[in-house]
């Protein structure tokens, strides 16, 4: 007996109440941009700056350790991360502590050095410090802007494919739902104060796959269905599609959402801002693939065929009202 988790025939009506819908949406976007410009971003060291040090020591490595013994100094986000390497020897253990830029400072003094160094020396007697270095506020700024493109290009290359492969319509449908997805990722994070840093922009781009990917499989047999009803409302094959696509997009989801609580509840706190920005991507990525891109192509028409058949002349291409 296999496990389904919708019926095989559905009939659920999507946009039933596709004004409500489309209307959160803009109510979310409009939002996520105002938390983002008031309240900002909690950026982490990528973005803000900061000083790396690498440490050597004859134990082991205890990150939870580590960060409890740096706590009390109070330097704000601190990042913490054992280092392997197979030509290591076996009492050769490396970590990587990242500290944020302190206020009104391009990187932490060689005082607070010292302290960190004493913090650690008082948890392990062998720790000593063998590497350290700044990354200042300009360097931070080339991320942020490297960032914004990477992001800018992944939404334009998706422009292009899906226009190519389906119509402009589908595709403008397909950014318009990438951009809810991310806008409102980054509301979110705003509005928790989750740390945002280079890990979060790697995420990012994760969604903006993710989400396409779901956009695409629809988009296709929507395609297919319009050329099969020809006369059936545009709406009514949209619908049609969704319902028929929807038991691989909840598997798909599904499994994908266990892996991504089980890291979220169990990896720790290094990865955690990472996974909880993929975890959200897929719920808002399912979403949108629905009740954001069909709406936008919904809205503006498709045509229903995209290929001239054998032996007839002439323009196939019939327009549909949205």
């Amino acid at each position: 007996m296999r496990l389904k988790l919708v019926p095989e025939n559905t009939n659920w009506d999507f946009f039933k109440y596709r004004t409500l819908t489309f209307g959160a949406s803009i109510v979310m976007m409009i939002a996520s941009l105002a938390l983002w410009l008031t309240v900002g971003l909690n950026f982490g060291i990528d973005f803000r700056g900061g000083t790396t040090i690498r440490t050597q020591s004859e134990q082991p490595v205890d990150v939870g350790a580590y960060r409890d013994a740096i706590a009390p100094l109070g330097l704000g986000d601190t990042s913490i991360s054992e280092v392997f390497d197979p030509s290591f020897d076996d009492d050769h253990h490396v970590a990587m502590i990242r500290i944020q830029a302190q206020d009104g400072q391009e990187s932490i003094s060689a005082e607070t050095v010292t302290q960190v160094e004493e913090a650690l020396k008082a948890l392990d007697e062998t720790v000593h410090f063998t590497q350290v270095e700044s990354v200042g506020p300009k360097v931070s700024g080339e991320l942020i802007q490297t960032a914004v493109l990477a992001v800018a290009a992944a939404l334009a290359a998706i422009l292009f494919y899906i226009w190519l492969r389906f119509e402009w319509q589908f595709s403008v449908g397909a950014v318009v739902a990438l951009f809810h997805d991310v806008l409102i990722t980054i509301g979110v994070f705003s509005l928790l104060q989750i740390r945002f840093d280079l890990a979060t922009i790697a995420a990012l781009l994760t969604i903006i796959g993710y989400s396409i990917n779901d956009t695409v499989v629809i988009f296709d047999r929507l395609r297919e269905n319009l050329r099969k009803f020809k006369t059936k409302p545009l709406i009514d094959v949209m619908n049609l599609s969704v319902n028929e696509t929807l038991s691989r997009t909840l598997m798909t989801s599904g499994t994908t959402l266990i892996a991504l609580i089980a890291l979220l509840v169990l990896g720790g706190d290094v990865i955690r801002g990472f996974v909880f920005a993929i975890t959200w991507g897929v719920v808002i990525g399912t979403y949108s693939s629905v009740y954001v891109a069909k709406n936008v192509v919904l809205w503006l028409g498709v045509k229903r065929d995209w290929s001239k058949p054998t032996g007839t002349t002439g323009n196939q291409f019939a327009n549909v009202d949205a």
